[in-house]
């Protein structure tokens, strides 16, 4: 009965956003138990203490952006210009433009994008965020980051990552600048 209602949910989901949640279904109908483990991680990507949403979703969004081609950097895409992060900041992110960045958004990108490319100045990128957001706000990033990596690394190591495409920010397509790792 559980399992209907969460259907239920991941079809609205899928429609809400044109987001495929074939790799959920699957989870679900082969192990019950690994799905409703994974789904607590979907209220742990929802976590932000102190930093605002312009940095949390900069640092999803890289995360995202970091191992997916397309559906998944698309959805953290949408789920940000729907937490209200101005479109512009949403494409500074995508095209990694840090100077078309505010403040916030420049530095939690900055953050991840250091972390992900285990950058030699990602102590100096976790210290500059510590001292405008504290210690809540390395947490905060540190959360919205690896999140963002994980659903589509979980996608694409089940077998459902199979295709890539452009990003659009609010129907307006971006040239996704992405750097090697």
């Amino acid at each position: 009965m559980l399992s209907f209602f969460i259907r239920r949910k991941l079809r609205a989901m899928s429609e809400h956003y044109g987001y495929d949640v074939s790799y959920l279904d699957y989870m679900l109908t082969e192990s019950p138990r690994a799905f409703f483990k994974f789904a607590r991680l979907a209220a742990a990507s929802s976590h932000r203490e102190v930093v605002p949403v312009e940095a949390s979703f900069a640092a999803k969004i890289t995360g995202a952006m970091a191992e997916d081609c397309g559906p998944c950097a698309q959805l953290t895409v949408n789920m940000a210009l729907e937490a209200g992060m101005s479109k512009n900041q949403v494409e500074a992110v995508v095209r990694r433009d840090v100077s078309a960045m505010s403040p916030e958004t420049a530095l939690g990108f900055g953050f991840a994008d250091a972390i992900v490319h285990r950058s030699d100045d990602q102590d100096v990128r976790r210290e500059a965020v510590r001292a405008r957001w504290g210690d809540k706000g390395v947490i905060d990033l540190a959360m919205a980051l690896q999140t963002g990596r994980l659903f589509p690394m979980m996608k694409l190591a089940l077998g459902y990552a199979r295709e890539c495409r452009r990003v659009s920010v609010d129907g307006h397509e971006i040239d996704v600048v992405k750097q090697a790792a």
